[in-house]
């Protein structure tokens, strides 16, 4: 893991802080992670922490534009130790590869790529995730502007969209989790 985080911190790639990788291994522990999908994939770091709460065997698919981070991660898993098959790297946009994948068949999505993004990747999730899968948007507290109304920068005011959003689809169960830079969650119910 502190592989992973100087990895990260080299290329300036923001990496999850332990809390918030607790948080996400017991996440997919919870929903019982046989198959999880990661939007954004980093240095691995929240790699790791996926598959520590993944049941044995359960495969990851972490999807990545940036081939260098794609490269990163292999290092990062393979230090740890993690069998080649239990992780899939796709280098790709997260918008062109979630189509591809298979409708109802993953128990939990944790979103870590372009923000401006995230309303297309719960619609995706509505797809993907099978009843009670999980999906987890990083960030999502905005660094405590998101309780400040005179926050009006443009991600400030996507994540409060969003927030709204999630809490008002009636696919879901939803909420703010205070950890790190905030994590939303939301349980699929149908």
């Amino acid at each position: 893991m502190l592989a992973a985080r100087q990895r990260a911190a080299e290329v300036g790639v923001a990496a999850v802080d332990a809390l918030t990788g607790a948080v996400l291994a017991l996440l997919a522990a919870a929903a019982n992670g046989k198959a999880v999908v990661e939007l954004g994939t980093g240095a691995g770091v929240s790699s790791l922490w996926l598959l520590r709460g993944m049941r044995p065997g359960g495969i990851l698919t972490s999807v990545d534009s940036e081939s260098e981070h794609q490269r990163l991660a292999k290092a990062s898993l393979a230090e740890a130790g993690v069998p080649a098959g239990r992780a899939r790297l796709i280098a790709g946009r997260a918008l062109d590869v979630l189509p591809r994948l298979s409708d109802a068949a993953y128990d939990l999505l944790f979103c870590d790529a372009a923000k401006s993004e995230n309303p297309d990747y719960l619609e995706a999730a509505a797809r993907l995730l099978r009843p009670a899968g999980v999906i987890v948007f990083a960030g999502a507290l905005a660094g405590g502007r998101i309780a400040e109304p005179a926050a009006r920068d443009p991600e400030t005011v996507a994540l409060r969209e969003l927030a709204k959003t999630v809490r008002d689809d009636g696919r879901f169960v939803t909420a703010a989790l205070p950890v790190g830079t905030g994590l939303l969650v939301a349980a699929r119910t149908c």
